[in-house]
Protein backbone atom coordinates (compact mmCIF):
# COMPACT_ATOMS: atom_id res chain seq x y z
CA UNK A 1 0.00 0.00 0.00
CA UNK A 2 1.45 3.36 -1.04
CA UNK A 3 1.77 5.82 1.85
CA UNK A 4 1.09 9.54 1.32
CA UNK A 5 4.09 11.78 0.79
CA UNK A 6 5.40 13.91 3.64
CA UNK A 7 4.18 17.50 3.20
CA UNK A 8 7.28 18.98 4.85
CA UNK A 9 9.54 17.10 2.45
CA UNK A 10 7.42 18.26 -0.49
CA UNK A 11 7.66 21.85 0.72
CA UNK A 12 11.47 21.61 0.93
CA UNK A 13 11.62 19.97 -2.51
CA UNK A 14 9.45 22.65 -4.18
CA UNK A 15 11.44 25.46 -2.57
CA UNK A 16 14.74 23.88 -3.66
CA UNK A 17 13.42 23.37 -7.21
CA UNK A 18 12.55 27.07 -7.32
CA UNK A 19 15.78 28.46 -5.84
CA UNK A 20 18.19 25.81 -7.17
CA UNK A 21 20.35 26.34 -4.08
CA UNK A 22 20.46 24.60 -0.69
CA UNK A 23 21.67 27.67 1.19
CA UNK A 24 18.92 29.92 -0.13
CA UNK A 25 16.28 27.24 0.45
CA UNK A 26 17.43 26.75 4.06
CA UNK A 27 17.28 30.50 4.66
CA UNK A 28 13.76 30.74 3.16
CA UNK A 29 12.38 27.85 5.21
CA UNK A 30 14.30 28.81 8.39
CA UNK A 31 16.06 25.44 8.46
CA UNK A 32 19.67 24.28 8.28
CA UNK A 33 21.26 23.15 5.02
CA UNK A 34 21.74 19.68 6.47
CA UNK A 35 18.02 19.63 7.38
CA UNK A 36 17.08 20.39 3.77
CA UNK A 37 19.54 17.77 2.51
CA UNK A 38 18.12 15.10 4.85
CA UNK A 39 14.55 15.94 3.74
CA UNK A 40 15.44 15.56 0.05
CA UNK A 41 17.29 12.28 0.62
CA UNK A 42 14.36 10.91 2.63
CA UNK A 43 11.94 11.95 -0.13
CA UNK A 44 14.10 10.25 -2.78
CA UNK A 45 14.17 7.05 -0.71
CA UNK A 46 10.42 7.23 -0.33
CA UNK A 47 9.67 7.62 -4.07
CA UNK A 48 12.47 5.26 -5.07
CA UNK A 49 14.33 7.47 -7.56
CA UNK A 50 16.64 10.48 -7.82
CA UNK A 51 14.88 13.83 -8.01
CA UNK A 52 17.84 16.24 -8.27
CA UNK A 53 21.21 16.44 -9.99
CA UNK A 54 23.95 18.67 -8.59
CA UNK A 55 25.66 20.87 -11.18
CA UNK A 56 28.32 22.88 -9.37
CA UNK A 57 26.63 24.91 -6.65
CA UNK A 58 23.24 24.60 -8.34
CA UNK A 59 20.76 21.76 -8.44
CA UNK A 60 18.56 20.81 -11.38
CA UNK A 61 15.58 18.50 -11.55
CA UNK A 62 15.73 15.06 -13.06
CA UNK A 63 12.85 13.86 -15.24
CA UNK A 64 11.33 12.22 -12.16
CA UNK A 65 11.84 15.47 -10.25
CA UNK A 66 9.95 17.41 -12.91
CA UNK A 67 7.06 14.96 -12.67
CA UNK A 68 6.96 15.20 -8.89
CA UNK A 69 7.16 19.02 -8.97
CA UNK A 70 4.06 19.13 -11.19
CA UNK A 71 2.05 17.13 -8.64
CA UNK A 72 3.66 18.63 -5.52
CA UNK A 73 2.81 22.17 -6.64
CA UNK A 74 -0.86 21.20 -6.94
CA UNK A 75 -0.82 19.39 -3.60
CA UNK A 76 0.71 22.30 -1.70
CA UNK A 77 -1.60 24.72 -3.48
CA UNK A 78 -4.65 22.74 -2.34
CA UNK A 79 -3.28 22.63 1.19
CA UNK A 80 -2.83 26.39 1.12
CA UNK A 81 -6.38 26.85 -0.13
CA UNK A 82 -7.70 24.55 2.59
CA UNK A 83 -5.89 26.55 5.26
CA UNK A 84 -7.27 29.81 3.86
CA UNK A 85 -10.81 28.40 3.79
CA UNK A 86 -10.55 27.24 7.39
CA UNK A 87 -9.16 30.62 8.41
CA UNK A 88 -12.20 32.31 6.85
CA UNK A 89 -14.49 29.94 8.74
CA UNK A 90 -12.71 30.82 11.98
CA UNK A 91 -13.58 34.47 11.51
CA UNK A 92 -16.61 35.82 13.36
CA UNK A 93 -19.69 35.52 11.14
CA UNK A 94 -18.08 33.55 8.31
CA UNK A 95 -19.40 30.15 7.28
CA UNK A 96 -22.34 28.44 5.62
CA UNK A 97 -25.89 27.59 6.59
CA UNK A 98 -27.97 25.06 4.66
CA UNK A 99 -31.67 25.26 5.48
CA UNK A 100 -34.56 23.04 4.44
CA UNK A 101 -38.14 24.33 4.51
CA UNK A 102 -41.50 23.77 2.85
CA UNK A 103 -42.51 26.14 0.07
CA UNK A 104 -45.11 27.66 2.41
CA UNK A 105 -42.50 28.26 5.12
CA UNK A 106 -40.21 29.74 2.45
CA UNK A 107 -42.92 32.25 1.64
CA UNK A 108 -44.27 33.13 5.09
CA UNK A 109 -41.46 32.44 7.60
CA UNK A 110 -38.08 32.47 5.90
CA UNK A 111 -37.94 36.00 4.29
CA UNK A 112 -37.89 38.14 7.47
CA UNK A 113 -35.61 35.62 9.17
CA UNK A 114 -33.07 35.71 6.33
CA UNK A 115 -33.17 39.49 6.16
CA UNK A 116 -32.11 39.74 9.81
CA UNK A 117 -29.69 36.81 9.55
CA UNK A 118 -27.81 38.36 6.63
CA UNK A 119 -27.51 41.58 8.62
CA UNK A 120 -25.88 39.73 11.50
CA UNK A 121 -23.81 37.30 9.38
CA UNK A 122 -23.03 39.12 6.13
CA UNK A 123 -20.21 36.71 5.18
CA UNK A 124 -22.32 33.57 5.58
CA UNK A 125 -23.26 31.58 2.49
CA UNK A 126 -26.91 30.60 2.95
CA UNK A 127 -28.67 27.95 0.87
CA UNK A 128 -32.38 27.11 1.02
CA UNK A 129 -33.64 23.67 -0.03
CA UNK A 130 -37.45 23.55 -0.47
CA UNK A 131 -39.19 20.35 0.55
CA UNK A 132 -41.88 18.80 2.73
CA UNK A 133 -41.07 17.21 6.07
CA UNK A 134 -40.93 13.74 4.49
CA UNK A 135 -38.20 14.92 2.09
CA UNK A 136 -36.27 17.05 4.59
CA UNK A 137 -35.78 14.25 7.13
CA UNK A 138 -33.59 12.08 4.82
CA UNK A 139 -31.74 15.22 3.69
CA UNK A 140 -30.84 15.92 7.33
CA UNK A 141 -29.77 12.32 7.91
CA UNK A 142 -27.56 12.43 4.78
CA UNK A 143 -26.03 15.71 6.03
CA UNK A 144 -27.22 17.55 2.90
CA UNK A 145 -28.78 20.31 5.04
CA UNK A 146 -27.96 21.60 8.52
CA UNK A 147 -31.42 22.64 9.78
CA UNK A 148 -35.00 22.17 8.67
CA UNK A 149 -38.20 24.04 9.46
CA UNK A 150 -40.61 21.10 9.55
CA UNK A 151 -43.46 19.35 11.29
CA UNK A 152 -42.62 17.22 14.31
CA UNK A 153 -41.91 13.70 13.02
CA UNK A 154 -42.73 10.42 14.72
CA UNK A 155 -40.10 7.78 15.33
CA UNK A 156 -36.97 9.67 14.29
CA UNK A 157 -34.50 9.06 17.16
CA UNK A 158 -31.59 10.44 15.15
CA UNK A 159 -33.19 13.89 14.98
CA UNK A 160 -33.77 16.59 17.58
CA UNK A 161 -36.87 18.81 17.45
CA UNK A 162 -36.97 22.39 18.81
CA UNK A 163 -40.60 23.61 18.93
CA UNK A 164 -41.52 26.86 17.16
CA UNK A 165 -45.33 27.02 17.18
CA UNK A 166 -48.50 24.97 16.99
CA UNK A 167 -51.19 25.66 14.41
CA UNK A 168 -54.68 24.28 13.81
CA UNK A 169 -56.15 23.09 10.55
CA UNK A 170 -59.52 24.43 9.38
CA UNK A 171 -61.84 24.06 6.43
CA UNK A 172 -61.04 26.81 3.92
CA UNK A 173 -63.91 27.68 1.58
CA UNK A 174 -64.54 30.29 -1.08
CA UNK A 175 -66.74 33.33 -0.47
CA UNK A 176 -69.59 31.85 -2.55
CA UNK A 177 -69.65 28.49 -0.80
CA UNK A 178 -72.86 27.78 1.20
CA UNK A 179 -70.80 27.16 4.35
CA UNK A 180 -69.36 30.68 4.08
CA UNK A 181 -72.85 32.20 4.17
CA UNK A 182 -74.29 30.03 6.93
CA UNK A 183 -71.12 29.91 9.04
CA UNK A 184 -72.12 26.31 9.71
CA UNK A 185 -70.69 22.97 8.64
CA UNK A 186 -73.20 20.17 8.39
CA UNK A 187 -71.41 16.99 9.46
CA UNK A 188 -73.17 14.83 6.90
CA UNK A 189 -72.07 17.18 4.11
CA UNK A 190 -68.35 16.78 4.82
CA UNK A 191 -67.81 13.59 2.75
CA UNK A 192 -69.84 15.05 -0.11
CA UNK A 193 -67.49 17.96 -0.77
CA UNK A 194 -64.81 18.17 -3.43
CA UNK A 195 -61.48 18.68 -1.70
CA UNK A 196 -58.34 20.36 -2.98
CA UNK A 197 -55.59 19.19 -0.66
CA UNK A 198 -51.83 19.39 -0.42
CA UNK A 199 -49.67 16.50 -1.67
CA UNK A 200 -50.70 13.02 -0.56
CA UNK A 201 -47.03 12.32 0.24
CA UNK A 202 -47.01 15.06 2.88
CA UNK A 203 -47.35 14.58 6.62
CA UNK A 204 -50.24 17.09 6.60
CA UNK A 205 -52.29 14.92 4.25
CA UNK A 206 -51.73 11.88 6.47
CA UNK A 207 -52.82 13.88 9.54
CA UNK A 208 -56.03 14.99 7.79
CA UNK A 209 -56.78 11.46 6.64
CA UNK A 210 -56.27 10.02 10.13
CA UNK A 211 -58.39 12.77 11.71
CA UNK A 212 -61.50 11.98 9.66
CA UNK A 213 -60.98 8.23 9.86
CA UNK A 214 -61.59 8.50 13.60
CA UNK A 215 -65.13 9.66 12.76
CA UNK A 216 -65.51 7.10 9.97
CA UNK A 217 -65.54 9.90 7.39
CA UNK A 218 -63.83 9.41 4.03
CA UNK A 219 -62.95 12.42 1.88
CA UNK A 220 -63.85 10.83 -1.43
CA UNK A 221 -63.22 13.46 -4.09
CA UNK A 222 -59.70 14.84 -3.69
CA UNK A 223 -57.65 16.97 -6.08
CA UNK A 224 -53.99 16.78 -5.09
CA UNK A 225 -51.83 19.88 -5.55
CA UNK A 226 -48.27 20.65 -4.44
CA UNK A 227 -48.76 24.39 -4.00
CA UNK A 228 -50.80 26.10 -1.29
CA UNK A 229 -50.96 29.24 -3.42
CA UNK A 230 -52.48 27.23 -6.25
CA UNK A 231 -54.90 25.55 -3.84
CA UNK A 232 -56.14 28.90 -2.55
CA UNK A 233 -56.76 30.18 -6.05
CA UNK A 234 -58.76 27.08 -6.98
CA UNK A 235 -60.84 27.39 -3.80
CA UNK A 236 -61.57 31.03 -4.64
CA UNK A 237 -62.91 29.89 -8.03
CA UNK A 238 -65.28 27.48 -6.33
CA UNK A 239 -63.59 24.33 -7.64
CA UNK A 240 -63.63 22.78 -4.18
CA UNK A 241 -62.72 23.40 -0.55
CA UNK A 242 -59.45 22.85 1.26
CA UNK A 243 -58.08 22.14 4.71
CA UNK A 244 -55.23 24.37 5.86
CA UNK A 245 -53.84 26.46 8.71
CA UNK A 246 -55.15 29.98 9.16
CA UNK A 247 -51.75 31.66 8.85
CA UNK A 248 -51.45 30.33 5.32
CA UNK A 249 -54.66 32.07 4.24
CA UNK A 250 -54.84 34.99 6.67
CA UNK A 251 -54.61 37.66 3.93
CA UNK A 252 -57.43 36.12 1.90
CA UNK A 253 -59.55 35.61 5.03
CA UNK A 254 -59.05 39.27 5.97
CA UNK A 255 -60.03 40.33 2.45
CA UNK A 256 -63.13 38.14 2.53
CA UNK A 257 -62.23 36.02 -0.51
CA UNK A 258 -61.83 32.94 1.68
CA UNK A 259 -63.57 31.81 4.87
CA UNK A 260 -62.35 29.45 7.58
CA UNK A 261 -64.49 27.01 9.54
CA UNK A 262 -63.55 24.48 12.25
CA UNK A 263 -63.11 20.84 11.31
CA UNK A 264 -65.15 19.68 14.29
CA UNK A 265 -65.26 19.60 18.05
CA UNK A 266 -61.84 17.94 18.08
CA UNK A 267 -58.94 20.12 16.98
CA UNK A 268 -56.42 18.96 14.41
CA UNK A 269 -53.14 20.58 15.36
CA UNK A 270 -49.65 20.44 13.88
CA UNK A 271 -46.42 21.11 15.73
CA UNK A 272 -43.76 23.04 13.84
CA UNK A 273 -40.13 23.32 14.83
CA UNK A 274 -36.49 23.32 13.81
CA UNK A 275 -34.99 19.89 13.17
CA UNK A 276 -31.33 18.88 13.23
CA UNK A 277 -29.29 15.75 13.84
CA UNK A 278 -29.35 14.64 17.46
CA UNK A 279 -26.21 15.36 19.45
CA UNK A 280 -25.01 17.98 16.99
CA UNK A 281 -24.15 21.26 18.69
CA UNK A 282 -25.56 24.29 16.87
CA UNK A 283 -23.08 27.01 16.05
CA UNK A 284 -23.89 30.65 16.75
CA UNK A 285 -25.42 31.33 13.33
CA UNK A 286 -27.62 28.23 13.51
CA UNK A 287 -28.79 29.08 17.03
CA UNK A 288 -29.51 32.64 15.88
CA UNK A 289 -31.53 31.33 12.94
CA UNK A 290 -33.61 29.18 15.28
CA UNK A 291 -34.23 32.13 17.61
CA UNK A 292 -35.23 34.40 14.71
CA UNK A 293 -37.67 31.72 13.50
CA UNK A 294 -39.33 31.73 16.94
CA UNK A 295 -39.85 35.49 16.72
CA UNK A 296 -41.18 35.34 13.16
CA UNK A 297 -43.56 32.48 13.95
CA UNK A 298 -44.90 34.17 17.08
CA UNK A 299 -46.04 37.21 15.09
CA UNK A 300 -47.27 35.03 12.23
CA UNK A 301 -49.57 32.87 14.37
CA UNK A 302 -50.82 35.77 16.51
CA UNK A 303 -51.86 37.60 13.33
CA UNK A 304 -54.12 34.79 12.07
CA UNK A 305 -57.71 34.54 13.19
CA UNK A 306 -60.64 32.23 12.64
CA UNK A 307 -64.07 33.29 11.45
CA UNK A 308 -66.84 32.51 13.93
CA UNK A 309 -68.44 29.26 12.81
CA UNK A 310 -69.68 25.94 14.09
CA UNK A 311 -69.98 22.32 13.09
CA UNK A 312 -73.39 20.72 13.58
CA UNK A 313 -74.36 17.06 13.52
Amino acid sequence: MNMPLDSRQLRAFCALARTGNFTETARELHLTQSGISHSIKALERDVGCALLDRVGKKVVLTHAGEQLLHHATKILGEMKSARASLARLAKWGAGRLRIGASTTACQHIIPPVLRELKTRFPEHVIAIQPGDTSALIPALLRNEIDLAIALEPDGEPQLEFHPLFTDELHFIVGAQHPWADSKRVQRDEIPLQSYILYSKQSLTFRLIEAYFQQDNIVLNTVIELGSMEGIKEMVKLGLGISIAALWIAQREIAEGTLTSLPLGRRKLQRHWGVLHRRGRRLDFAEATFSSLCEQACASLVSGSRSDEAEVVS
